[in-house]
């Protein structure tokens, strides 16, 4: 089983969008995200994208032109450097009460399956609370808020209370450094 790290796209990989990313042309790939992703240190883990694209749902964009973004983006991070070994993604309004949207598990837990996961070794990004709660209800090792996209805005506000420990850093690259020094300490820890 592999240790994972899942990221949500929007706000943590590109720009968000108050009216939605719809096509290929307004996607903004953040610049610390793609030194992020092509980190030596990365290479540890599989890079797993969790996205709610509730435009979908919302009938703004169909589901092929999500999945064209979604494919696009991947492609675009592997010419830039970085890996990303699968996006996963929700199509759902929020009415639609699937198990697929964040907060809930849905997503990382189809990829856990597939890819053979280890939850309890991996990490959830996310820059919105329902991406922290999503990553918990999977049983991550730990859950980190970026103060991109949405993060900022969200710390503002009180966290839910069932939300236990996570870790808030500036950004993807900030994010990914911290979250190799920690698994070099809890290593050292362990050794004999």
């Amino acid at each position: 089983m592999y240790p994972a790290i899942f990221l949500d796209r929007d706000g943590v990989i590109i720009e968000n969008r108050a009216d939605y990313v719809r096509n290929w042309s307004q996607v903004s790939i953040f610049p610390n995200a793609i030194k992020a992703l092509s980190n030596s240190i990365m290479e540890k883990y599989k890079i797993i994208v969790v996205t709610n694209q509730s435009a979908v749902g919302r009938n703004l964009i169909s589901f092929e032109t999500a999945q064209e973004i979604n494919d696009k983006l991947g492609l675009a991070i592997k010419q830039l450097g970085g890996n990303v070994d699968g996006i996963y993604m929700c199509p759902h309004a929020p009415e639609h009460e699937c198990n697929c949207r964040k907060p809930k598990p849905g997503l990382l837990l189809q990829a856990a399956q597939e890819l053979s996961l280890d939850l309890s070794a991996s990490w959830m990004i996310g820059d919105a609370w329902s991406d922290l709660l999503a990553g918990q209800a999977a049983g991550t090792r730990g859950n980190i808020m970026v103060k991109t996209g949405r993060g900022a805005k969200q710390l503002l506000l009180s966290h839910p209370e069932n939300l236990k420990g996570y870790f808030v850093f500036n950004d993807l690259s900030e994010a990914v450094n911290a979250i190799f020094q920690l698994d070099k300490r809890s290593h050292a820890n362990n050794s004999y």
